[in-house]
């Protein structure tokens, strides 16, 4: 994995944060306060379900962002003189890793169990794809609102979906819309800069597992959008958002042969996977980071809290910007180099809390 640092012929850019004035601050707090709310409903959330104007329920305390004034924390390049540091894996403020990875056919939970194995080879008899081709899986270690409902419901319906040869998958069409009426409930969501609580939050995690599945089987990615902000799931360039109506992710089914999907929510994990009849090849990540941006501090007065204490009630996200390719190798084939783009993810900030001064 490569990361931002010096290149030949020059040198990567990294960013930093000017803050506004106390003054300009409050301002533009205000007017936020006043004038963001309706801009923030008419935006299309990254995991929500009818994009538009819609009443979003309230979110407690501990999930009411401010809705961070980009416009006032000016962004400015800055020279890396150091390049990357010597043996360093992941960025600093990167997704455990522990949380997400490629998926063996003996790690799937439906492997172990009987009842579940025997529904999976009707399925895989009826398709005629009998090969595993690759899987992947999500960890959820601290849901939000009532997201566990949703990846439940939304494994559920997935598995068992064939794509025909040459046919096109879409996420939207198999699964949503993300609605009341289809059993969905509030879950997290990317809205305006803010975690908020909407119909069908956390199904992006079902997109992200299908992206990263997709890839590792050889099936070429039709349409994929990145989350507006870095996601805890898996690293940067390796999300996918879903928007019923406005974002979707679709991967072709290129082959010869029909490819099962088989999906199951249990244990707080997600756990999706490909069938088929092909040979997958073998693809490896690469990444490179081209900017970095630290998340700010944003302070919020809680009543409950005692006089002079604090509480932090969310470290934050950096934002990346950051590039990604693919190495795909095919048997009896070289190396192929696959660029996927650049993502831009902006930051998340750190939120605060305190009670009154003492």
């Amino acid at each position: 994995m490569t990361l931002g640092g010096r290149r030949r012929g020059g040198r990567h850019l990294a960013l930093t944060v000017a803050l506004p004035g106390p003054r300009l601050a409050a301002a533009l707090l205000l007017v936020a306060a006043v004038l963001l709310p309706a801009a923030w409903m008419a935006s299309s959330a990254a995991h929500r379900g009818v994009p538009g104007p819609e009443t979003a329920r309230p979110a407690p305390a501990w999930a009411a962002w401010v809705l961070p004034l980009v416009a006032g924390h000016t962004a400015r390049p800055s020279r890396d003189p150091q390049g990357p540091v010597p043996g360093q894996c992941d960025p600093p403020g990167w997704p455990d890793p522990t949380v997400y990875g490629v998926l063996a056919e003996d790690q799937a939970p439906w492997t172990r169990d009987p009842t579940a194995l025997q529904r999976l080879d009707r399925h895989r008899r009826a398709a005629r794809a009998q090969r595993w081709l690759a899987g992947f899986r999500i960890t959820v270690r601290e849901p939000l609102f009532e997201e566990t409902a949703n990846l439940r419901l939304a494994a559920g319906r997935l598995a068992g979906t064939v794509v025909p040869p040459g046919a096109v998958f879409s996420m939207n069409a198999a699964l949503g819309p993300y609605t009341r009426d289809r059993g969905y409930r509030p879950g997290p969501s990317y809205a305006g800069g803010r975690l908020v609580p909407s119909d069908g939050g956390g199904v992006c995690k079902v997109a992200t597992a299908l992206y990263n599945a997709a890839i590792h089987a050889g099936l070429p990615v039709v349409e994929r959008h990145a989350h507006s902000m870095m996601v805890p799931y898996v690293p940067p360039g390796r999300d996918a958002a879903v928007a019923y109506g406005a974002k979707d992710f679709r991967f072709r089914n290129d082959t010869a042969f029909p490819v099962l999907i088989w999906s199951d929510f249990r244990d707080a994990t997600l756990y999706v996977a490909l069938y088929g009849s092909h040979d997958p090849p073998r693809v490896t990540w690469h990444q490179q980071v081209l900017a970095r941006q630290e998340p700010w501090t944003v302070r919020s007065y809680n009543p409950e809290l005692a006089p002079g204490r604090e509480r932090v009630v969310h470290e934050g996200y950096p934002g990346f910007t950051v590039r990604t390719w693919l190495l795909v190798t095919r048997p009896g084939a070289e190396p192929e180099r696959r660029d996927l783009g650049v993502d831009t993810y902006l930051p998340l900030p750190r939120m605060v809390e305190h009670g009154p001064r003492g």
